[in-house]
């Protein structure tokens, strides 16, 4: 997959793409989670995470503090020597990674603490989180970022009328 092709088109249908999630947000079908778990999984056994890990490359999870815990217990560190290490606080006041691509992807796209890793790698890219018509805003941000994302969204134009 090349993720400049795929970034052009990912902004070509920035605006489609907006315009679509912001009517779902209004009138959103009565059996969206179904839906949206049926193409999530079915853009999932297409897209393979390891070929890409763009989200690994380009934007840092935020950590939760038992994430913060349970990755230095993996590293049998200190909470505060983790912290020191791996992560800032960002504008928001949330721990983040100092810097990208993520320290513990390695060269073939593996996750290092990939058991272990944050909650909000685990969610990402969140197409298959419930009530996914209140979360607009972040997967018009994860469209430009994750290929698996866009295609979702390219299939729930084509699947649901709105």
């Amino acid at each position: 997959m090349n993720l400049e092709e795929y970034y052009q088109k990912a902004r070509q249908k920035q605006a489609e793409h907006k315009a679509f999630l912001a009517k779902l947000k209004k009138k959103p079908p009565k059996n969206l989670d179904q839906q949206m778990q049926n193409i999530h999984d079915e853009v999932f056994d297409r897209i393979d995470c390891l070929s890409c890990a763009n989200c690994c490359k380009t934007t840092g999870p935020l950590f939760t503090q038992k994430d913060i815990e349970r990755l230095a217990k993996v590293f049998r560190m200190k909470p505060s020597l983790f912290i020191e290490k791996y992560l800032r606080i960002d504008e928001d006041n949330d721990y983040v990674l100092q810097q990208l691509p993520c320290p513990f992807l390695d060269s073939e796209n593996y996750c290092l603490v990939y058991e272990d890793r944050p909650k909000a790698c685990k969610e990402y890219p969140h197409t298959d989180r419930k009530k996914f018509h209140q979360i607009n805003h972040l997967t018009l941000k994860n469209n430009l970022i994750c290929p698996a994302t866009y295609e979702v969204v390219e299939q729930m134009m084509k699947e649901m009328k709105v």
